[in-house]
């Protein structure tokens, strides 16, 4: 089996081979379709098209790949799996490549009884993965080059994170929470001084940032979640007080059902939530106090609507939390056979879709 430098290696995914190859996590209809076409010895050698319905990054490829490497085959006669992986010629796109609608982005071309179980799986990983880069990418643009850090972990099962985390990262954020996400690329999770540490200390946010950077402030950047009283500004310049060069970041996070304090004499017209109004508020008040290196995270609610609209009216938020919203949405793949033993054969309204960008995966 080949390896290729421009791609994850198999081994990265921890798949569960045994249970790809007995079509544990496939559809049923595609294990037997292939217990079917074996129990008839009959192998269509096939040339199978994937490809998606929207403009899109393409992610999970590789993990795709890799399904295919270790899944592709059959049992033999003395109960051993016979690996297929050599005698299939599979041409793909790569991670983060952008892909347009009804673009080719993966085709297989083999014995069929080989590969019809893994269809499921394979198709999976590109539909989750891509979705997550696209979505990350599309708030990554909106941010015009401020950072984004990738804070969905909690949203979803715990089992996505690895790589979502490296859909993530592939697109343009620049931390992620969990250092399950960050598992593939051999990095770390990073966060700030949330809300639960703050309230072990009595609600005393100062006391819990001091404890928190004494620990780790050689192993992350220290930024403080500055909202536990309600009162960001002041918050966040008495927490820049006590840490002093320790301090890397702020962040912004009151609730939407709430108006922070330091929007108190705006009365009825004051914004709820975290707003651009509030942003320059704790802005100001860190500059008034001598802490114009401390970074302002701005976080809750937000996706590439909001973020844009951050940036046009000048927000001086440097970087920006984003959470559920990477991850809803749909970016769906579908596989064709398109040819038959050489000879074309696919449903109506499908052909073959031959595509120079593809590239023969060794």
């Amino acid at each position: 089996m080949a390896s290729d430098p421009q791609r994850l290696d198999p081994a990265t995914f921890q798949l569960p081979v045994g249970r790809l190859r007995a079509g544990y996590y496939s559809d049923a209809y595609f294990t037997s379709t292939k217990e079917l076409l074996e129990a008839q010895d009959r192998h269509p050698r096939v040339l199978m098209q994937v490809f998606q319905k929207q403009e899109s990054l393409l992610g999970g490829v590789d993990e795709a790949i890799a399904v295919l490497k270790v899944g592709a085959g059959r049992v033999g006669p003395d109960g051993v799996w016979l690996s297929a992986w050599d005698d299939l010629v599979v041409h793909a796109l790569h991670e983060g490549d952008a892909i347009a609608p009804r673009e080719t982005v993966l085709t297989i071309e083999g014995d069929y009884t080989q590969f019809a179980h893994l269809e499921t799986v394979y198709l999976g990983c590109m539909a989750r993965r891509s979705l997550v880069m696209r979505n990350v990418r599309a708030v990554v643009d909106a941010a015009r080059g401020k950072e984004i850090l990738f804070f969905p972990a909690r949203h979803d099962h715990w089992l996505v994170q690895t790589g979502d985390g490296w859909a993530a990262h592939v697109a343009g954020a620049i931390g992620v929470s969990t250092d399950a996400q960050a598992s593939w690329w051999g990095g770390r999770g990073v966060g700030t001084v949330p809300h639960a540490l703050i309230a072990a200390f009595g609600g005393d946010t100062v006391a819990a940032a001091r404890a928190f950077a004494d620990r780790y402030r050689d192993r992350i950047n220290v930024t403080v979640l500055v909202d536990f009283d309600n009162h960001s500004a002041r918050t966040a310049v008495a927490v820049a007080d006590a840490l002093g060069d320790a301090l890397w970041g702020v962040r912004l996070d009151t609730a939407e059902t709430l108006v922070d304090e330091a929007l108190a004499d705006l009365g009825d017209a004051a914004p709820r939530g975290v707003n651009v109004e509030l942003a320059r508020r704790v802005r100001a008040a860190l500059d008034a106090a001598g802490h114009q290196r401390v970074k302002i995270v701005a976080s809750g609610g937000f996706d590439a609507e909001k973020i844009r609209r951050f940036e046009t009216e000048g927000a001086p938020v440097d970087a920006y939390g984003v959470g559920s919203s990477l991850l809803r949405g749909q970016n769906d793949f579908t596989a064709d056979i398109v040819a038959v033993d050489g000879a074309p054969v696919a449903k109506v309204g499908r052909q073959a879709r031959p595509n120079p960008r593809l590239v023969r995966v060794p």
